[in-house]
């Protein structure tokens, strides 16, 4: 009979189980099985090229899990919870551009030798990134094209674009506070909801440094004008996604406040 989840003992007075060790916890059988070059005889830096984009689709799931905890969170109207998810979100962009790094070791001749292994694959085809995308904020024409460029739009991304952009929670936020984007800048709004402003900014900002490591990685190894794996534009492309926002609203209010259109700074606010 198989255990529901419900029935599970958690807590600190749950006995631990004897059974469970670090590999058998962690599944490092298997997990270490998933790592499978095509090439034959196995090219020495495959394993790398795998374990990377691995290892990033494991840190996508888990900012997915974390974009979800922050968006109950403002759905809550809860902007002390937001902040905290949103401090750990930023940490994980952290980790997931500084591995980019590893792949800087390849050299180009050696990428060459078994990039024709990869067939179609593609960074485009990661489901989790795009559902990422989707949930930070992205609705253009651009972004609708190339998420259906490859057929239907998977589950995991639809049920993103279904549900409420990021923006548009904080803006619900704000509201609920007597608060506006402008209000939070001069002093005139709580300052919780200022730090999760910065934080949500401070996101934008990884996600694109996370963009632009990947046009530098991409435009190192395979060069700025080549196409792309699986038939892709390559760094072309990537270099257009640099420049994508997920917080227009917070970015405008910067013009705002230089352009004297913004309330006069509140002294001791945060915008003193």
């Amino acid at each position: 009979m198989t255990e529901r989840a419900d029935d599970r003992k958690t807590g600190p007075d749950h006995a631990p189980d004897q059974d469970v060790s670090y590999p058998s916890y962690l599944c490092l059988e298997e997990l270490l099985e998933l790592q499978r070059p095509r090439t034959d005889p196995v090219h020495p830096d495959e394993l790398l090229f795998i374990v990377v984009h691995q290892a990033s689709e494991l840190w996508f799931k888990v900012i997915l899990h974390e974009l979800e905890g922050l968006v109950a969170g403002m759905q809550r109207l809860d902007a002390g919870a937001a902040l905290w998810r949103l401090n750990r979100i930023n940490s994980l962009m952290r980790i997931v551009s500084a591995q980019l790094a590893a792949l800087d070791t390849l050299p180009p001749q050696r990428f060459r030798e078994f990039r024709g292994y990869l067939g179609s694959s593609s960074g485009s085809q990661s489901d989790q990134f795009r559902a990422i995308e989707a949930m930070s904020g992205l609705r253009d024409e651009h972004f609708m094209h190339v998420i259906s460029a490859h057929g239907e739009i998977p589950d995991i991304v639809q049920r993103a674009l279904a549900g409420p952009t990021l923006q548009e929670l904080f803006l619900r936020l704000l509201e609920s506070e007597g608060a506006t984007p402008a209000s939070i800048y001069t002093g005139a709004g709580p300052g919780t909801l200022f730090f999760v402003a910065e934080a949500l900014l401070e996101y934008e900002q990884q996600f694109g440094l996370w963009r632009f490591r990947h046009v530098q990685l991409v435009e190192r190894v395979i060069g700025p004008g080549t196409g792309g794996t699986g038939g892709t534009l390559g760094a072309k492309y990537l270099s257009r996604t640099v420049a994508q926002r997920f917080f227009p609203a917070l970015w405008d209010v910067r013009h705002q406040l230089y352009s004297g259109s913004a309330p006069t700074a509140v002294p001791g606010g945060p915008g003193a």
